[in-house]
């Protein structure tokens, strides 16, 4: 068969092309022996073009495991009867969970080892663990497969045989706090055909070691194809909340935690377009919505019967509410500034006459940076935990005394190595879109080089409102170290800026993200941070589908580009309400059934806007056992781009076979694989010291 344009003749591409399907869609065909011998010819044509790079790699890879503390141990958190911990021991991929009764940590005994559930399998995710409200039970979830699909386990703490309960269940777990000698109640969650959560299910457990295995009772199924199911327990431990949500809609049902065989109550009924959450104190509710106003509002209601929702935090122009949570003293609230795109924590202390006697912020390290409030289980904690970190910060936990406002420093990441922290520098460019937008960009970079442009990796997702707050990485000081600088473009359709930030980057309006992308690339070389025939494009999932777009349309901007899991054929996807995640994708991305929005999506679709043009050099990763972006998108996309190449640039294609969407399970396969992506952009930004000139992918 003659080569396409592009191929190189014995490539895979070339040996698999079908000229009766040109589009190559037999690869969806997972059954089919020709797609894994296609999948594993270019596993190999992937390993033979990097092996120059693998010395690189490994170095890497080392340097890495060198600037990390490899014996990691959590906080210790104390709950009503036992206080519990982690270990993870310094060669290990999985860690052991400890235990003593509080205040006497000489009788510590592990209870649970994660590593010897995890060692005769080639994957292992632990979805859930769940104590029992008399801390004596363990019911966890896991995953061997990468596909997403939970068994349920339970032991008796702390040295009891695992029992099985379940299979084919979703990864959450929660008990109910109805607990006698007998047995207790879990609700957990199932799958539709499409593996959407669409049940939820009650379990009673007896703890007999023979007694018969009860039949789950359904509590709740979601006909609704776009919504799922998911079910969580307030601190306070007085309800089991019920979400039934979209991306755009949210109904809320409770259960009496100590009552879940009781009929469901309905706290907010759904209302197309209105998002809720809710939260509880002694007497009351508390709801977070949209139903006002785009950046929320937070509501109040008594816990009786009938009584109406009244407003207690108005809504705003300048900044979004995005979470609440509610203790006995009253609420810590998530805001974000839609200004300055970070993210504020207000505390909000409230009389029993629920009268506000204290409303401030609490105060940032720096900014920008990332705070978190952490798990704090004590309903009546007048200590708060957080999580603190920023481009240059590593993450830092603090013991916040409400009383004496003291912040006590109770663990800090350490690094190792010559790259410290305070050698780096972060900064923050404003970016001017196409419409005239500004677009926050944050890079970071060693401060002695901070006077120069860099090569530099721009990193981008934009959908589904996750926000790209500053977070550190021990991983990233290998290309930072080697003089590489990196740049996160906070692109419309994330939440970065709020509400407003997210709506202007989704559906009718998402070619503003690729708009976006591209102006942050050209602000980082107009201010002199970045050297323009030196940046590489890095998207993982939907980050792949705003790479995957730019590439195809200003493929000169980027020397090369690294699409991990990435979510490329997104019109044929759509197409297809067979699919997992497909239908609950429709508020994101529009319904392609109506003829306006496919010819809309057809027009950014990475795979369906592939030209023959000068690609740059593209490392693209997939999963055979990946449920939310198939395989066969980046396979699809690597075979329809090297054909199209027209030029000497490598398309490079790599499909882990024992993973899902969330890459090796492991700790030390997951930075192995970091390491090849680090010394792929490394070489394609000419610091790898290594020539593939004779590279069996040059046409």
């Amino acid at each position: 068969m003659k080569a396409q344009p592009g191929m190189h003749e014995g490539s895979p591409v070339a040996r698999y092309y079908r000229a009766d399907d040109p589009e190559w869609h037999w690869l969806e065909n997972r059954e089919s022996a020709d797609v894994s011998d296609f999948l594993t010819a270019a596993n190999q044509q992937h390993a033979d073009w990097f092996a120059p790079l693998s010395p690189l790699a490994d170095t890497l890879y080392h340097s890495h495991l060198a600037r990390r503390e490899l014996a990691v141990k959590s906080l210790e958190t104390a709950l009503d009867h036992f206080t519990f911990w982690s270990e993870t021991g310094a060669e290990d991929d999985y860690p052991c969970w400890w235990r003593y009764p509080n205040g006497q940590p000489e009788q510590k005994s592990c209870f649970f080892d994660v590593r010897e559930r995890a060692a005769e399998q080639p994957f292992y995710d632990m979805g859930d663990m769940a104590l029992s409200p008399d801390e004596q039970w363990l019911a966890w979830t896991e995953d061997t497969q990468g596909d997403e699909r939970f068994t349920l386990w339970l032991k008796a703490l702390p040295n009891g045989t695992p029992r099985q309960l379940l299979s084919d269940i979703g990864p959450s777990v929660c008990w109910a706090e109805d607990q006698t000698a007998d047995g207790a109640t879990l609700l957990f969650t199932r799958f539709d055909d499409t593996q959407r959560p669409d049940s939820l299910w009650r379990l009673w457990v007896a703890f007999a070691e023979h007694a018969p295995m009860q039949t789950p009772t359904l509590v709740l199924r979601e006909a609704d194809p776009e919504f799922w199911v998911g079910v969580g327990k307030t601190r306070s431990k007085a309800w089991l909340i019920i979400e039934s949500g979209s991306k755009d809609t949210t109904e809320v049902l409770a259960l009496p935690a100590d009552q879940p065989e009781t009929p469901l109550v309905c706290l907010h009924a759904r209302e197309p377009g209105v998002e809720v959450s809710i939260d509880h104190r002694p007497g009351v509710f508390y709801r977070l919505h949209n139903q006002t106003g785009p950046h929320f509002q937070l509501d109040m209601r008594a816990e009786s019967d009938n009584a109406s929702w009244q407003p207690l935090i108005a809504h705003r122009d300048d900044a979004t509410l995005e979470g609440v949570d509610a203790f006995e003293w009253g609420l810590i609230l998530a805001e974000r500034s839609h200004q300055d795109a970070q993210v504020l924590l207000r505390r909000l202390e409230l009389d029993s006459h629920h009268q506000t006697l204290l409303d401030s912020y609490i105060d940032l390290p720096e900014t920008p940076c990332s705070q978190l409030l952490e798990d704090s289980p004590h309903f009546n904690a007048r200590t708060l935990h957080l999580r603190e970190e920023s481009f240059t910060r590593p993450p830092s936990w603090y013991a916040l005394d409400l009383d004496s406002g003291v912040r006590t420093l109770l663990k800090q990441v350490p690094v190792h190595g010559n790259l410290a922290p305070e050698r780096l520098v972060s900064r923050r460019v404003w970016a001017t879109s196409h419409d005239g937008e500004q677009v926050p960009v944050s890079v970071v970079m060693r401060a002695d080089l901070a006077d120069q442009p860099l090569p530099t990796l721009l990193y981008g997702y934009g959908a589904y409102g996750e926000a790209l707050d500053p977070w550190f990485s021990i991983a990233r000081l290998e290309l930072l170290e080697r003089g590489v600088a990196f740049a996160v473009a906070h692109v419309r359709g994330g939440g970065e800026r709020g509400e407003p930030w997210y709506l202007a980057g989704k559906m009718a309006h998402k070619e503003n993200s690729f708009h976006d992308f591209l102006a942050a690339r050209e602000a980082l070389v107009a201010a002199h941070i970045s050297q323009p025939e030196g940046i590489v494009a890095y998207g993982a999932s939907a980050g792949g589908l705003l790479v995957g777009t730019c590439i195809n349309r200003a493929p000169e901007a980027f020397c090369a580009a690294v699409l991990d899991v990435p979510f490329l054929d997104v019109l044929r996807t759509m197409q297809n309400p067979e699919l997992p995640l497909t239908t609950a994708e429709y508020t994101e991305w529009g319904n392609p059934e109506a003829p306006d929005v496919a010819e809309r999506i057809a027009g950014y679709s990475p795979i369906d806007n592939i030209r023959s043009q000068r690609y740059p050099a593209l490392w693209i990763e997939g999963s055979w056992f990946d449920t939310r972006v198939s395989y066969w998108e980046p396979a699809k996309f690597y075979a329809r781009v090297s054909q199209a190449q027209q030029e000497a640039a490598p398309i490079l294609l790599h499909t882990d076979m024992s993973s899902g969407h969330g890459g090796a399970s492991g700790r030390f396969k997951a930075w192995r694989d970091t390491a090849r992506q680090d010394a792929f952009i490394l070489w394609a930004l000419g610091l790898a010291e290594v020539s593939l000139a004779e590279s069996p992918l040059t046409p």
